[in-house]
């Protein structure tokens, strides 16, 4: 099986790619580079990798990128509320004309894993399904739910909703709350949250590539169906992360009472469809914390990294 993986130089595709690599699939890249190629570096030493680098938008190339694939993993997308805050225009060309384009180039007979997000649910404070209405309040909520519009129309989809991500990856983000968190404990031993009961649902980037390969595996169940990818204990407010943060780092944490956060998501996530499918996420957010205070105790993370 010949597997297309968009964006897979990125976050969670400098983790995904090695792991299939690993199982015996042929992988194929397509990446415009946007933040480097140093996440894949080893890839390049498999004789089952290969690497396009383009643009998703350009149909002739993805008329030719598609044409001996069997499965496409659609992580290409500008990721994020600050991000797609920053370049609104460009948010909506790659995560919604990106997939459009994605769409009208791939033959029906091919399947089309597309990771979405919760950000799609908006703020409700309340635990959220699969069958919940969508209400984005972000520009990156809305452009990933009508991506997820155009594709429920293909009967060939997988649609996963991820929780918000965090961890440590080959290509790092730092403008993910977790990861941001962590780093400021770390580097400028100062924290300030805004509104500290706000609750997240969160997901590990390995339990991310996980549960990707998963849907690879289960197909044939998954098809045509929505499922939220995460775990009921990673619903969590910002209050929880940032006070078991500092049982691993000495830092100052202060609770703004005025002002507030400009991603005003509040909810959780049931992610009982996909574990009733034997899916269980293996990272919980101690070891996940552990992993990054650990990386930025002793690197550099230059300011690239924030996405923005």
């Amino acid at each position: 099986m010949k597997i297309l993986v968009t964006g897979g130089a990125g976050f969670v595709g400098s983790v995904l790619v090695p792991m299939l690599l690993s199982k015996g699939y042929k992988v194929k890249v397509i990446d415009n580079l946007m933040y480097g190629i140093n996440g894949l570096f080893g890839c390049f030493n498999h004789k089952n990798f290969e690497f396009v680098k383009g643009d998703i938008k350009d149909v002739v190339l993805m008329q030719k990128v598609t044409k001996d694939i069997d499965v496409v993993i659609h992580l290409a997308a500008l990721v994020g509320y600050p991000i797609c805050k920053k370049y609104e225009d460009d948010a909506f060309m790659v995560n919604v004309r990106g997939v459009a384009v994605l769409d009208g180039v791939l033959s029906k007979n091919k399947l089309v894993i597309y990771p979405s997000t919760d950000s799609c649910y908006g703020s409700l404070g309340e635990l959220c399904t699969e069958e919940t209405p969508l209400k984005p309040l972000t520009l990156y909520g809305e452009t990933k739910a009508t991506a997820e519009t155009l594709l429920r129309r293909r009967r060939n989809t997988i649609i996963l909703r991820f929780a918000t991500g965090f961890g440590v990856s080959p290509r790092m983000r730092l403008d993910l709350l977790i990861n941001d968190f962590v780093y400021k404990a770390v580097k400028e031993r100062n924290l300030i949250v805004y509104e500290r009961h706000y609750r997240r649902a969160f997901v590990h980037v390995v339990d991310m590539a996980r549960s990707l390969i998963f849907a690879l595996k289960n197909a044939d169940k998954m098809r045509g169906k929505v499922y939220n990818v995460g775990s009921e204990k990673l619903n969590l407010t910002k209050k929880q992360v940032v006070e078991l943060i500092q049982k691993k780092v000495k830092y100052y944490l202060h609770y703004a009472d005025f002002g507030k956060d400009a991603d005003q998501r509040n909810y959780k996530v049931s992610c009982k469809k996909m574990r009733e499918l034997g899916f269980e996420t293996q990272v919980d957010l101690e070891k996940g914390v552990d992993q990054l205070v650990g990386l930025f105790k002793v690197f550099e993370l230059p300011r690239e990294y924030s996405n923005v």
